[in-house]
């Protein structure tokens, strides 16, 4: 990432400081999260593009090679043997930029992420009540 020189408030800010070509990844990341989670919100956390739905829901940011993307454990552990060629850690994976990213995969992450952050905010509601 060029170091975050400045402090972005708005996704559209962080896309626009780094080059065309990489913009273009981070544009087509964002639609393919929007598309897999429609109701999500967006905004600026950890000084990374995040979208929330009922809590976090998933992370990126832009970095010199790669591309890291943040599902939270849960997501990483679901689709550990897609993501076997890729390095990464706990709760996040890292898209080396030279190549194309797999948004297919990614937006199942993101579905199963919704799914996931959507269960549990029901069931904290059922115990509530």
């Amino acid at each position: 990432m060029e170091e975050n020189k400045t402090t972005c408030k708005t996704i559209d800010e962080y896309i626009l400081q780094f080059s065309p070509e990489v913009q273009e990844i981070l544009k087509t990341l964002r639609k393919v999260i929007k598309e897999a989670a429609p109701k999500a919100e967006e905004k600026i956390s950890w000084q990374m593009p995040t979208f929330i739905l009922h809590g976090n829901l998933v992370h990126f940011a832009a970095y010199k090679n790669h591309i890291g993307f943040y599902p939270a454990p849960s997501g990483i552990d679901a689709f550990k043997d897609e993501l076997l060629e890729y390095k990464g850690a706990k709760g996040s994976v890292q898209f080396p930029i030279k190549r194309p990213l797999p948004y297919e995969l990614v937006s199942k992450i993101v579905a199963f992420r919704v799914a996931e952050n959507i269960k549990n905010a029901e069931e904290k509601l059922k115990k509530k009540k």
